[in-house]
């Protein structure tokens, strides 16, 4: 789904949330699958503690009969659990079942895990995987270091339009010419105002950078005072299908490890991409 086309979305969700009926020219059903749906992607965000009603109801404007009704609804079709010591709603095993559906598009990510997981110990950093989706980017996995976290870091399903962010620039500037312009035409108004010192001038400075190094690096531009590298993953093609990031305080991101952080990741992205395609049958 083009960015575009999914802040409408979003805008009409947040209307719907916040008022008693739908939202113009959409249906009662619409509107309360529309509000399933993010009780679920909020969950899946706060797994595997979970959150209890009065938090989901909060965090998406949701009034309480509203929250309960739809939760129960979830935990009686078992996309949903209920914890009885906790009081907190956890994700469950139909949702399990419906990711499975989906999993070949993460085997992937599942063959990074062991070296990105060596990487964020090795470094003490932050090590993220983001897929692409359109002209997005999403965070489907994190791997821990020993340094405090950012506190804006990426959550596991949080998304970024491509260039916000190392792994979105990283993609990006992958990306033919045509397509780095389709994707700041469909993305640039939102991210002006949502980043506006990741602006799309700023950003267009930061492909060229990017396309230059091999690599790309944001500098503390989206999260104040912490720093981050990203290296594309590339098809036999040429084609980003996922992005590698490390985000570490600006402090430990001196120059002369920045280019060896810089290479050692362009490096693990090569050493994935060369397995999984011969892991992929002929």
């Amino acid at each position: 789904m083009e960015l575009v086309r999914y802040m409408d979305h979003v805008m009409r969700v947040f209307t719907e949330m916040n008022n008693d009926g739908p939202a113009p020219g959409e249906t009662p059903g619409a509107q309360t699958l529309r509000r399933g749906l993010s009780i679920l992607k909020l969950l899946a965000r706060y797994q595997p503690g979970g959150l209890r009603i009065s938090d989901i109801g909060r965090r998406l404007g949701l009034n309480k009969a509203t929250a309960v009704r739809l939760t129960q609804a979830l935990v009686d079709e078992r996309f949903v659990i209920h914890d009885a010591a906790s009081r907190c709603y956890r994700l469950g095993p139909e949702t399990f079942a419906v990711g499975l559906a989906a999993e070949p598009g993460y085997a992937l990510q599942r063959l990074a895990t062991a070296s990105l997981r060596a990487l964020a110990l090795e470094t003490g950093d932050w090590v993220f995987f983001s897929v692409v989706q359109g002209f997005e980017a999403i965070c489907i996995s994190r791997e821990t270091g020993d340094m405090p976290i950012p506190p804006d870091a990426l959550r596991l399903g949080d998304r970024h339009p491509l260039g916000v962010g190392a792994g979105g620039l990283a993609i990006l500037a992958a990306l033919p010419d045509d397509e780095v312009e389709a994707a700041l035409r469909a993305n640039g108004r939102y991210i002006d105002e949502r980043w506006p010192k990741s602006s799309v001038p700023v950003i267009r400075t930061l492909v060229g950078e990017t396309r230059e190094r091999g690599y790309s690096i944001i500098p503390g531009i989206v999260a104040p005072g912490y720093w981050a590298l990203g290296v594309p993953l590339l098809q036999r093609g040429g084609r980003p299908v996922a992005a590698i990031v490390l985000v570490a305080s600006e402090s430990r991101l001196h120059p002369t490890r920045r280019a060896v952080l810089g290479e050692r990741m362009l490096r693990i992205s090569h050493d994935l991409m060369r397995r999984a395609a011969e892991e992929s049958p002929a």
